[in-house]
């Protein structure tokens, strides 16, 4: 057992002087970035995580893959609907910082318009990333959410920012879309504008819990 180990310490030690071995010929694991729900929990952005860079605005968006079909769970929280932290962790632009807010989010003449991926595109996402939660409601009443919006530097259309969210307890069916998140993230958007919290943090306590964000911000 001990000349084993004593081997094992030997070809360690040889291999880092000589810079030679991969993390996978140590026994590392890694990850291709793919949709898979079976990365388990530690794909949230929370404990600490930092949340994942997307590709940012593109001039032409393709449709994305998305988790396999019944492998997202969504969460209730007194009847509003949050995504699963596994399939859905949140995905930030890196054409969005907290240097650039002027000439992006805050930008007077807005700034999603001219990044939000066509209907064309996120139409065909929506149907694949109901699959994937197993929802069966009205597709005309649920919204197909940026997790982080785009007017909080969220990722047009990175698969890991959007998800098929449902509508809010008590929503009327057929009356289309109306979700209590939206105006959530429109007060993280002012407040982030205004200098009251930073873009980081108002990105963090969305993909937390939307439903404390503003409470954990001190917004209200």
């Amino acid at each position: 057992m001990r000349s084993t180990r004593r081997a094992a310490s030997s070809v360690l030690l040889t291999c880092l002087m000589l810079a030679g071995c991969s993390p996978t010929s140590l026994g590392a694991s890694t990850s291709s970035g793919s949709p898979s729900a079976a990365a388990g929990p530690s794909g949230a952005a929370g404990a600490g995580r930092a949340i994942a860079v997307g590709a940012g605005p593109q001039k032409t968006y393709t449709v994305q893959q998305q988790p396999a079909a019944g492998s997202c769970h969504y969460r209730f929280l007194k009847g509003e609907p949050l995504e699963d932290p596994t399939c859905t962790p949140g995905a930030i632009s890196p054409a969005v910082t907290q240097a650039n807010l002027k000439s992006t989010i805050c930008r007077k003449g807005g700034y999603t318009s001219g990044i939000r991926p066509s209907t064309s595109v996120t139409g065909k996402e929506k149907e694949l990333n109901a699959a994937s939660y197993g929802f069966t409601g009205r597709m005309g009443d649920a919204e197909y959410d940026h997790l982080i919006s785009l007017q909080l530097g969220g990722d047009p259309n990175d698969y890991r920012n959007l998800w098929v969210e449902p509508a809010d307890p008590g929503h009327k069916k057929g009356s289309g879309v109306n979700n209590a998140k939206d105006p959530v993230e429109t007060k993280l958007h002012t407040a982030v504008c205004k200098g009251k919290v930073t873009l980081a943090a108002a990105q963090k306590a969305i993909v937390t819990d939307w439903t404390t964000a503003l409470s954990r911000l001190g917004l209200g």
